[in-house]
Order: C-alpha cells, then sequence, then structure tokens
C-alpha cells in the first residue's frame, strides 16, 4: 500500500505517534518505536497501559510519521491508517520481537519484550496519506 519512497521514510523513522481513542472518546496519543513490515507495522508496549486499552475497545489507528525541516517546502509526512490486533504470545509474538530487536538494538537489553507483562501490536495498514514525496 505505501510506495516505495514513503514506506522507506517511514521504515527508517525511529518513533512515530500512534492516536487511538478511549471508550468515552477521548483522544489519546503516543510516541511509538514501530517497525514497518509489507503492509503492517509493529510496536511492542506494556501490557497495561492506556493504548492497550483503547485498543482493547476500538481498534481504529492512526500513526504519524514526519520530518520537520525550517523549508517547509521540504517537510515530510506520513500518516497510516489501520486497524490494530494485540499479539500476546506464540510464533507471531517472537516473530515481530525479532524484527523490532533488529531495529531497535538496546530493545533487547533496555526493555526486553516478554509475555505476560508486553505485548506487540500489529497494525494493518489499509490508508495512508503523504506530504512531501
Amino acid at each position: 500500500m505505501l510506495r516505495i519512497a514513503p514506506a522507506e521514510f517511514v521504515a527508517r523513522q525511529r518513533v512515530g505517534h500512534l492516536a487511538t481513542v478511549s471508550a468515552g472518546g477521548e483522544p489519546h496519543l503516543v510516541p511509538i518505536s514501530p517497525a514497518l513490515d509489507g503492509d503492517r507495522l509493529v510496536f511492542a508496549t506494556e501490557t497495561d497501559t492506556q493504548k492497550v486499552r483503547n485498543l482493547r475497545g476500538d481498534p481504529h489507528v492512526a500513526i504519524c510519521f514526519d520530518e520537520y525541516t525550517e523549508t517547509w517546502s521540504s517537510l515530510q509526512q506520513v500518516i497510516v491508517y489501520g486497524r490494530a490486533l494485540i499479539v500476546e504470545s506464540g510464533p507471531e509474538f517472537l516473530r515481530d520481537r525479532n524484527l523490532l530487536y533488529d531495529k531497535y538494538e538496546q530493545y533487547e537489553t533496555e526493555a526486553p519484550i516478554h509475555g505476560p507483562d508486553s505485548v506487540i501490536v500489529e497494525v494493518s495498514i489499509e490508508r495512508v496519506t503523504i506530504l512531501g514525496f
């Protein structure tokens, strides 16, 4: 779904900003460290977080990746819209964890991803908006 240039942009980003919505309709925006895997993004988080509670109630998400510059004609932005799936264990959990460990070397030693304290969220990309490509 992502064209080559926006996909390369997203793949090299270290931080994206995840938007979810609470059961009461309140928006929630947090930074995440995702990895791009084809037409999906994966990220890890602790099990008992607001974003996980929100995703259990409503799996719709938006994730923004941007690169700011004072030369506004050079601004770049990719917003990914999709549905999240929470993965708590099993082969898919291990596969996604390895993707994250490969991209973020510090994960394994500084914030190990292990169940039951951690989950992995897989976001299936359904729509994308881009600026600057």
